[in-house]
């Protein structure tokens, strides 16, 4: 499966919000919600939240996705990815998913060479 890499390094093709909201999958948005909700000690997630094509593609972000401050941080610097950014390894914005998903770095790095 082809990677489908946001802002902060998550790989979007095996997100569960992003699989919810393609199949429109109302049971995954509330499990997803619950589950992020104890995994980044975040208990304001809710279904109604959890509705993302992805971070980087036009189309529905609304909730987390629409107000990530990592997303908004690389828009902002007009980078494709916080890998283009030479603040990476001392931001606190990614610092919290770098931290939570490993992979999320190597992403980064991957996309980066890339461009």
């Amino acid at each position: 499966m082809e990677k489908f890499i946001s802002c902060c390094g998550l790989d979007c093709a095996t997100c569960d919000a992003r699989i919810a909201t393609i199949s429109n999958d109302d049971a995954l948005r509330k499990a997803t919600a619950e589950k992020w909700a104890v995994k980044y000690k975040a208990p304001d997630f809710t279904a109604e939240m959890i509705n993302c094509l992805g971070c980087r593609q036009d189309g529905v972000k609304i909730g987390h996705c629409y107000e990530c401050e990592i997303r908004n941080c690389a828009i902002e610097k007009g980078f494709v990815t916080c890998g283009s950014c030479p603040e990476l390894d001392t931001c606190s914005k990614v610092a919290g998913i770098l931290s939570f998903v490993p992979d999320a770095r190597e992403n980064l790095r991957q996309m980066s060479l890339q461009s």
